[in-house]
């Protein structure tokens, strides 16, 4: 049964009655900064334990997935209200603020472009003079990253096939080579070469490279002048399905605010289902297998669409808002300018509106409870765990918005942080845990990347488990997530994962439930907090994720990245004050 919502008064006592006392004398230390409390929808939790359990991450789970937060959209007063009770509960705690101006937050400005589907379209034409306008949801997902024009289109432009559309010159790959993309739409492949070869030696092979993020894609495409960029959905190199797609992509679309307005952005970004593609390779006389055959092959050239053109046009509202990044900080008793990280992200989808009568929408909340309400409760427990035990180095708690849209929470710190990068020792992420009871493992994602694992390896003997590699490289999950942001700058990050081998039905049974939750839940309505869920298992992973970073925020010790990583040159320079 879901929580009742609670008036902003009830709310107001609750807080009061749960918080801890005010101080009695005048001449005490003032309070810590508190939210305002109509912003808080629900009370704060009664009788957690220093000691991290079941118990504790049940409630603060089953809190942040309430439908009361409606599906915690940032930038919506619903959204923004999970925030200030996740700062309410670190000053419950005991944390000192880590944000602005000695609050709690960090304020990140923000966009939501929402695209008219009655009036937007994309149009494809053929040789024959046919065209075909694409159903959106359905066959096409659109949206553009300019945020200056509420109406923007194009006329009939030339396609080309740009393969992977990656650039890589440690790869010495440039799918882009030899062509003038002003004015022409691109048309791009999910996931990399390696991952289309299995090849080891091309890319990193199976595990998807950060050329294989649709971010890169679109980011390339702009720099390479296209005037619009679809990428062709497939769901193995994408790692799930359209109905993902469609629910990610549709409704609002939110970006930080930009410089230029995204005008140095596609004037159009999207994607299109397979099917459409293969009709369009062949209006062009191609056939997308051998033209995919033909993108993972070294040397590859792009391949004009002859004949086949597509025009758009987007009609959006754009509404500039503001979000906020949550920051707590415990201080350190020996070297408090060194920092640990603790990193989740508390935002999600927010609301969805379908059709009238579409079943698939009857329930429009998206309440993201293991994506990501459980790794926003994990930390909080972490938080708690570690104020009833002081560390040498001092500890920040981050909680990021945007998350879902791109990362930008994380990015926008990271290009605005409120400490140095050479102070910054180390961090953990944690995003997205299913409930699936005790594994006899933990998964690293990105496995082989820094000295943190080793730690992790020595902390899991007292569990009688052990590390196991991502079992899906391919996926990208180790660019899906706000770590990365991070890594860029070079700071060690661990990004660990429950694992598979359930004590209880072994790999076969963990393999399934993450399946399930794939299929059925990810970035769906269905994403849902239940008291029937077996928390167990991931009580032990943050029970790791805490001595992990204990161990960190007690020694003199750095830890880094594993040589020849990729951030490696990063860190190099980040602690050599460059």
């Amino acid at each position: 049964m879901k929580m009742k919502h609670l008036s902003f008064t009830a709310a107001a006592l609750a807080l009061a009655a749960c918080s801890p006392s005010a101080p009695s004398a005048p001449a005490a230390a003032p309070e810590t900064p508190q939210p305002p409390a109509e912003e808080l929808l629900l009370p704060l939790p009664e009788g957690t334990v220093p000691e991290i359990t079941a118990a504790d991450i049940a409630v603060r789970v089953k809190t942040l997935a309430d439908d009361v937060f409606e599906g915690r959209g940032p930038g919506t007063p619903a959204g923004e209200a999970s925030a200030a009770w996740i700062a309410a509960e670190l000053a419950r705690i005991g944390l000192q603020p880590g944000g602005d101006n000695g609050s709690w937050f960090q304020q990140v400005d923000m966009v939501n472009q929402t695209v008219d589907p009655a009036t937007s379209s994309l149009v494809l034409t053929w040789p024959d003079q046919d065209e075909l306008s694409l159903a959106l949801k359905d066959q096409a997902v659109v949206w553009t990253k300019r945020q200056n024009a509420d109406h923007i289109s194009f006329e009939p432009s030339d396609l080309v096939f740009v393969g992977y559309g990656a650039v890589a010159p440690e790869y010495s790959w440039d799918d882009y080579a030899g062509q003038d993309y002003a004015g022409k739409t691109v048309v791009i492949l999910v996931n990399d070469p390696g991952f289309a070869t299995g090849d080891p030696a091309l890319f990193n092979g199976k595990a998807m490279t950060y050329y294989g993020r649709w971010t890169y894609k679109f980011e390339e495409a702009a720099r390479q002048g296209a005037t619009a960029a679809l990428i062709v959905h497939e769901t193995e190199p994408a790692a799930y399905g359209w109905d993902v797609v469609a629910n990610s992509w549709s409704g609002a679309q939110s970006d930080l605010v930009r410089p230029n307005g995204g005008e140095d952005r596609a004037m159009m970004e999207g994607w299109i289902q397979r099917d459409v593609a293969v009709e369009m390779f062949a209006k062009a006389g191609l056939d997308f297998e051998a033209m995919k055959t033909a993108a993972k092959t070294p040397g590859f050239q792009p391949v004009p669409l002859e004949g086949v053109k597509a025009r758009g046009e987007i009609h959006q509202t754009i509404d500039k808002l503001s979000s906020r990044n949550v920051i707590g900080i415990l201080p350190g008793t020996n070297t408090p300018d060194e920092y640990v990280l603790y990193t989740a992200h508390w935002d999600h989808l927010g609301m969805k509106q379908g059709a009238p009568g579409e079943d698939f929408y009857a329930d429009q909340i998206y309440n993201g409870a293991v994506d990501n309400a459980t790794g926003t409760a994990a930390i909080l427990e972490i938080a708690e765990a570690m104020k009833a035990e002081p560390t040498e180095r001092s500890t920040m708690f981050l909680f990021w918005t945007l998350e879902e849209s791109g990362l930008l929470g994380s990015e926008y710190f990271a290009n605005n942080p409120t400490v140095p990068f050479n102070k910054v020792v180390a961090g953990v992420n944690i995003d997205g845990a299913l409930p699936m009871g005790r594994t006899r493992d933990m998964t690293v994602i990105g496995y082989g990347a820094s000295e943190l694992e080793d730690i992790l390896k020595d902390v899991l003997v007292a569990q009688d488990r052990i590390v196991t590699p991502d079992g899906r490289p391919e996926a990208g999950y180790f660019y899906r997530s706000d770590h990365i942001s991070l890594a860029k700058k070079g700071v060690p990050m661990l990004y660990a994962d429950g694992g598979e081998d359930k004590r209880e039905g072994g790999l076969a049974a963990g393999r399934a439930a993450a399946a399930a939750y794939t299929a059925e839940r990810y970035h769906k309505p269905m994403d849902e907090y239940s008291d029937s869920w077996d928390l167990s298992g991931f009580e032990e992973d943050v029970q790791a994720l805490y001595e992990v970073g204990l161990r960190i925020a007690n020694s003199a010790t750095w830890p880094t990245w594993y040589p020849g990583n990729e951030f490696e040159t990063a860190r190099k320079a980040s602690l050599a004050g460059e």
